[in-house]
């Protein structure tokens, strides 16, 4: 078990693989959506585009693939692809609601720093009833550069009112990680099944690595 450091005053999350259990469903949109076009998924790509923004990856599409569709059109094929599953089949995380319990009820800040849509953060925020916890959210639109770039978490910060240091960061890739960590916060890395692979580097990278959040001592 560990404990949130006492000198924490606010809580950023990574959404996809860390906050909600949802990773798995993007191989299946990326074979799917490049099946469209009689394109087979070249192996590795989810490697390739790990840690971009949603606009950095429809650019990353659109001139690898040449695929005759328009930024926008890409992202809000994207966006209708995989609409359903946020609003209705998308779970959190182990823990992660009690979790945010705990955080609310310690008056401690929550904000989520996401390279996924905004358009997709709010279906399943809104779904999960976990909407009304965040005081930011961030996608990776909003800046200039993705993950690992820090951008998306000092902006987070920033509109959470507390300086990068006294922030945690939970992640689950090591782009995440790295951008957290860039940003000057403490980071910890959250197991899951799509980036189980990278767990050595994960472990390496962060502060702390957590199975789950039912491994955090919460205290009262």
């Amino acid at each position: 078990m560990i404990e949130i450091p006492k000198h924490i005053k606010a809580v950023i999350f990574d959404l996809d693989g860390t906050l909600v259990d949802s990773m798995g469903m993007w191989k299946d949109i990326d074979i799917a959506f490049l099946g469209k076009f009689g394109i087979p998924l070249p192996e590795g790509l989810q490697d390739e585009i790990e840690g971009m923004s949603f606009s950095e990856t429809a650019i990353y599409f659109k001139e690898r693939f040449r695929i005759p569709m328009t930024l926008p059109q890409i992202k809000e094929c994207w966006n209708g692809m995989a609409m359903y599953q946020y609003s209705h089949q998308v779970p959190l995380k182990q823990g992660a609601g009690r979790f945010l319990d705990y955080l609310k009820s310690r008056g401690i800040l929550m904000g989520i720093a996401t390279s996924n849509s905004r358009e997709l953060v709010t279906a399943v925020t809104k779904a999960l009833g976990i909407a009304d916890y965040f005081g930011a959210v961030t996608v990776g639109c909003q800046v200039a550069r993705g993950k690992p770039a820090p951008d998306v978490y000092l902006y987070t910060a920033k509109s959470l009112g507390v300086r990068p240091e006294d922030c945690l960061v939970f992640e689950d890739v090591p782009a995440g990680i790295t951008a957290g960590k860039r940003a000057g916060m403490t980071v910890w890395a959250v197991a899951d099944e799509y980036s189980k692979p990278m767990e050595e580097e994960k472990r390496r990278l962060s502060d702390h690595f957590l199975n789950s959040y039912d491994e955090i001592r919460l205290e009262g």
